[in-house]
């Protein structure tokens, strides 16, 4: 991986999402302009796979994926640097939506992208502890916890998009896969690198050290 550079753009995104729910809450109409469904995918009105990652359908659901985006957002830009991280969240929001709009009417909200996350931290830090369902585990076992409440949420639908969650998540799971990769090749080479390199001492020092000791 490349070397680290935190540009704390996970703070801007939490910053964007607030300013474009208010703009939903006071302009009449906003939403509509700006969601994800069939229509505008037929249409071929393409900014809106990225738009709908920012709105939001709700305060509770603007307040749980805040809380969500800052918390593991921070700490996976931190990891793999902020470009990755955009690669990460909008491909993961952008694909999590495509598929999610196929089973409800719309489909708008960063869970998708936040899943994303998830995901790769689940395969980068494993054993990171993390709260969740108000214990303190592995992220590995919050992960697994998740993804089997969406299982269970398609079949008894609580207006909550799992499926844009379970989308979201392995896409994630594959970047996380890449990353590790990627970094256990360049550790390797690393490796490799010193293990191979000759350490070689200049033949008069070698006389010095043999005429004050050998003699």
């Amino acid at each position: 991986m490349k070397e680290n550079k935190f540009k704390a753009l996970t703070l801007w995104f939490a910053i964007l999402i607030v300013l474009v729910y208010l703009l939903q809450v006071l302009i009449p109409g906003f939403t509509d302009l700006f969601v994800l469904n069939e229509s505008s995918i037929n249409q071929l009105q393409i900014w809106r796979f990225i738009t709908s990652i920012f709105l939001h359908g709700s305060i509770t659901h603007l307040i749980f994926n805040l809380f969500a985006l800052l918390l593991f957002g921070i700490l996976l830009e931190k990891l793999i640097c902020t470009g990755n991280f955009l690669y990460v969240f909008f491909i993961s929001g952008i694909l999590a939506n495509i598929i999610s709009v196929n089973f409800y009417p719309n489909s708008l909200g960063a869970s998708g992208a936040i899943m994303g996350i998830i995901g790769v931290l689940t395969i980068l830090r494993p054993l990171m502890m993390v709260w969740a369902f108000g214990l303190i585990v592995p992220m590995f076992v919050a992960s697994i916890l998740w993804i089997i409440g969406d299982i269970l949420g398609i079949f008894f639908p609580s207006g909550i998009g799992n499926i844009a969650h379970l989308s979201g998540i392995a896409v994630g799971i594959v970047f996380g896969l890449i990353f590790r990769l990627r970094y256990k090749r360049k550790r390797g080479e690393n490796r490799s690198f010193y293990y191979n390199h000759k350490v070689k001492i200049p033949e008069d020092y070698m006389g010095v050290w043999e005429d004050r000791f050998m003699k």
